[in-house]
């Protein structure tokens, strides 16, 4: 056997290894939310109890529409901030440009323990207090930087000579925006919108320090009910959650490919 072929097969059993690492946990979670056992006994017995119980869970289930409002609102309001910013970034140079780009980076690089106590102390220092307003802030926040990060890296692809084509045949500033500019850096328009979404949904610490009782997000529903006490309700609510995420991440790659090409 050639030393090619050994890396090969090196390469692929670390692949594997990698890959079960990461799925394993999540596929023995979603079985568990089918196991009758609440202590994962086995011989597994299949029963739909947990699900059952989770649709009469109002408060698992009101503190997972919290969350889903907050990462919705957060998406929307994060992508368009941030798809914004990330054109003036590209098209104007003024001064300061480059410190403020700069900034862009320690938001996502300082520890968001740190991040959630600076919140909780500015929030009530101005008046805004903690609840779901507070949270929404904190997350628009959060996800802000990750947009425009990856906005910014997808219009370095894009030609400026495309824009003023544009402009020579008579295009406003409006139309060559949404003609031109737009569809093309659309790719990272939508990666920047899932990140928001997914750091806005996963987020635990800022909503930890924000939220107030009764307008718990999930992670810290789920945190609070991990306290009192496991239930197989959470494997039930988490297996639903990353059947749906997983689904909208094949519809968008099934109509959108990120490399460009629609």
């Amino acid at each position: 056997m050639s030393a090619t072929r050994i890396l090969e097969g090196l390469g692929r059993f670390y692949i594997g290894l990698l890959l079960a690492f990461l799925y394993l946990p999540i596929v023995i979670m979603g079985l568990m939310s089918f196991n009758a056992s609440p202590f994962y006994q086995l011989p597994f017995e299949w029963t739909t109890k947990w699900y059952e119980d989770l649709s009469r869970n109002t408060q698992l289930l009101a503190a997972t529409w919290n969350s889903l409002e907050i990462a919705v609102i957060t998406t929307v309001i994060s992508t368009l901030l941030g798809t914004a910013a990330s054109l003036a970034l590209f098209r104007y140079e003024f001064r300061g440009k480059k410190f403020l780009q700069a900034l862009l980076f320690p938001p996502i690089a300082i520890p968001w323990l740190i991040t959630g106590t600076a919140m909780l102390i500015f929030f009530f220092g101005i008046g805004i207090g903690r609840g779901l307003h507070a949270i929404l802030l904190g997350h628009v926040a959060l996800a802000l930087p990750y947009v425009i990060v990856v906005v910014s890296a997808r219009l370095q692809t894009f030609a400026p000579e495309l824009e003023e084509a544009a402009r020579s045949l008579g295009a406003n500033q409006w139309q060559v925006t949404m003609r031109v500019t737009l569809p093309w850096i659309m790719p990272g328009v939508i990666a920047g919108a899932l990140f928001a979404f997914a750091v806005s949904f996963d987020q635990f610490v800022v909503s930890y320090f924000l939220s107030t009782p009764g307008q718990a997000t999930l992670p810290v529903e789920i945190y609070a009910a991990i306290r009192k006490g496991f239930t197989p309700e959470i494997n039930a609510v988490s297996t639903i959650i990353i059947a749906v995420s997983m689904g909208l991440m094949l519809i968008t790659a099934r109509f959108f490919r990120f490399g460009g090409e629609k």
